[in-house]
């Protein structure tokens, strides 16, 4: 059964950019790549950078802490040292709001 909870607005979220997100249930990194949004977890599997305040590039958004790629799409590791992939949330655009499957 899906759970959306509203976690943002489209007109608050930069394209191009990430934000951290604390549902009550989950940390995550929602990113705005161009009017598309994508969510996965927030804590890097390297050491647990907060991935939400990471630089993006298209898809891509690099740890600020040591580096690490991962794919905002999939969630998947793109560049060490992280060797794990990231949980992805499924998001919805209902409106103006920007909800997340938590």
């Amino acid at each position: 059964m899906s759970d959306f909870t509203t976690v943002a607005s489209v007109d608050d979220s930069e394209a191009g950019t990430g934000t951290v997100i604390d549902t009550g249930e989950a940390t995550i990194a929602l990113f705005n790549t161009d009017g598309d949004f994508y969510a996965i977890g927030n804590e890097c599997t390297h050491q647990g950078g907060p991935l939400g305040d990471g630089e993006l590039d298209d898809t891509t958004v690099t740890c600020p802490w040591h580096g690490a790629e991962f794919d905002v799409t999939s969630g998947d590791v793109l560049a060490p040292p992280a060797d794990e992939d990231e949980p992805t949330y499924e998001v919805r655009v209902d409106g103006d709001e920007v909800q997340v499957d938590v």
